[in-house]
């Protein structure tokens, strides 16, 4: 199984919990569940003035630079990649989720700051640049240093801390983004189309429509449409 069918899997088992994965921070406070991405004007979804005034104070500023923006992107796209099935966590907005969670959120600033500034040094160490302009395979070397807390060597405690946080957020972002649900296979409540009573049902207990009545109430064709009643007769 590879990463994104095993974030893919833990996010199915954590629907109850609001999408957000725990677990794999060691060390660290569950995250506060977060908001699913919304990309309309705040307007239309059960936003109260107070929340749409907000969201857009939040919307208006920055916190991250455009070289943790673009590491972040990085990042995101390493823990889920495009697949044949689905676009990759930043075709899904994650890196825009994740730039509005921390102004959201704020706890989770300065880990993250950190995070990036680590990632940094560490690929600075080993490679002599920064990370986004590492080769895939030298940012391959040093996530597989952080990604398993569980394996983690003590001098690469402090990344592991780090990855397990953005990768949280990096799959709460994807798994409650319009193509992170539909990866999930999701459809959630989908009206579907009622034929009436089965004939078998009908012929057990003596029971049959009227004619008229099928003609003109159980037609799956005109789901949707309105009834008019007005003249129908008995």
């Amino acid at each position: 199984m590879d990463r994104r069918e095993t974030i893919k899997t833990l996010v199915i088992g954590g629907v109850a919990s609001g999408f957000v994965l725990h677990g794999c921070m060691p060390g660290e406070e569950k995250p506060k569940q977060v908001a699913p991405e919304n990309k309309d004007n705040g307007k239309g979804y059960g936003r109260t003035p107070e929340e749409v005034a907000r969201d857009a104070e939040l919307k208006s500023k920055t916190f991250f630079t455009e070289h943790e923006m673009a590491t972040i992107a990085v990042l995101a796209d390493i823990i889920i990649p495009a697949d044949e099935t689905s676009g990759s966590a930043t075709d899904a907005g994650v890196p825009e989720f994740i730039e509005f969670i921390v102004k959201d959120i704020p706890e989770h600033q300065v880990p993250l700051r950190g995070g990036l500034m680590w990632l940094d040094r560490e690929s600075s160490q080993r490679y002599n640049k920064q990370f986004v302009s590492c080769s895939e395979e030298e940012r391959k070397a040093v996530i597989e240093d952080i990604a398993y807390p569980e394996e983690v060597k003590p001098e690469y405690y402090q990344g592991s801390v780090f990855f397990s946080r953005i990768r949280n957020l990096v799959a709460t972002g994807f798994y409650t983004s319009q193509i992170g649900i539909k990866d999930l296979g999701y459809v959630g409540n989908t009206p579907n189309v009622w034929d009436g009573v089965p004939q078998a049902v009908l012929d057990k207990h003596g029971m049959a429509y009227d004619e008229k009545m099928l003609q003109q109430s159980i037609k799956p064709e005109e789901r949707g449409e309105i009834m008019d009643w007005e003249n129908y007769k008995i």
